[in-house]
């Protein structure tokens, strides 16, 4: 039995070496030396605490992605040590150019300020070299007919960007339902860029709550998200990112208006401590 199961293993780690592989040799990385160095050729500052750098490789060689991955970024803190995070990219597929958009983390409560987000944000300018890796992922825009549902919460709405700015690029038939929350509008990234991008969808359908400011405008409204009264095809596709207990509770709310649960695909960033497929539809 002991045999059977080495063998079993040693199968499943040759097919994950395999794959990695793969996954370098599309990408033109060399497995041995992962991180590429990428230029910061411009900054946005898109709100209060978040910024876009707009990255392009130095060696010229464009990093393939699909809509909906991230890279990590390695940086070289001061006390010596060398830090990733990841990032989502948010822009499309297709452009010569990766985008990601950095909240800077601010510590609360006795909890430290986030020290790669802060070194970003304080010395990520024009010229900069970032250490970046190859795109992963697997929360990735398909390409059925089927109608989207996208929702997020403060910058969770980073793959958000990068779906409508593929679709608005090459399906702009297809229907789209945005639904963002957020603290305020000055915390609100990437509002103006996902706006103007879904403004070439034929059918969207768009509804923002801010949390601690006063709603102004028939899609605006005051308070936590809430899609009781909100129309939703049953047979969309749904994307959600944002925190963790945040898409625990939309999910719980979507699978009890009869949403398939195979249906709702969301994104954690680091370990994920919740099941894909929770044993009830609560949060």
């Amino acid at each position: 039995m002991r045999a059977a199961w080495d063998e079993v293993y040693w199968l499943f780690g040759c097919s994950l070496i395999a794959e990695e592989a793969r996954l370098y040799a599309e990408a033109g990385t060399d497995p041995d030396h992962p991180w590429r160095p990428h230029r910061v050729v411009e900054r946005v500052e898109e709100a209060r605490d978040a910024i876009s750098l707009v990255l392009e490789p130095v060696d010229g060689h464009i990093l393939p992605h699909r809509t909906g991955q991230y890279v990590a970024v390695a940086v070289d803190l001061p006390d010596g040590t060398r830090q990733p995070r990841q990032y989502t990219i948010s822009s499309a597929s297709g452009s010569a150019a990766l985008r990601v958009t950095v909240k800077r983390v601010r510590g609360s409560d006795g909890a430290p300020d986030g020290q790669v987000s802060t070194w970003l944000h304080e010395n990520a300018h024009v010229g900069t070299v970032l250490d970046v890796s190859q795109p992963a992922g697997d929360l990735l825009l398909d390409d059925s007919d089927d109608a989207l549902v996208l929702i997020s919460a403060g910058i969770g709405i980073t793959p958000v960007a990068a779906i409508v700015d593929d679709l608005a690029q090459r399906r702009p038939d297809r229907p789209v339902h945005l639904f963002h929350v957020d603290r305020e509008p000055e915390t609100h990234a990437l509002v103006a860029d996902v706006r103007d991008r879904a403004q070439r969808l034929n059918d969207v359908r768009a509804l923002t709550w801010y949390s601690a400011s006063e709603a102004e405008g028939s899609a605006v409204r005051s308070g936590r998200m809430d899609l009781a009264d909100v129309e939703l095809p049953q047979t969309a596709r749904v994307f959600l990112c944002g925190p963790l207990p945040f898409m625990q509770a939309i999910r719980g709310a979507l699978v009890a208006r009869g949403i398939a649960p195979e249906r709702i695909e969301y994104e954690v960033f680091g370990p994920d401590r919740w099941a894909r497929q929770p044993k009830s539809g609560a949060a």
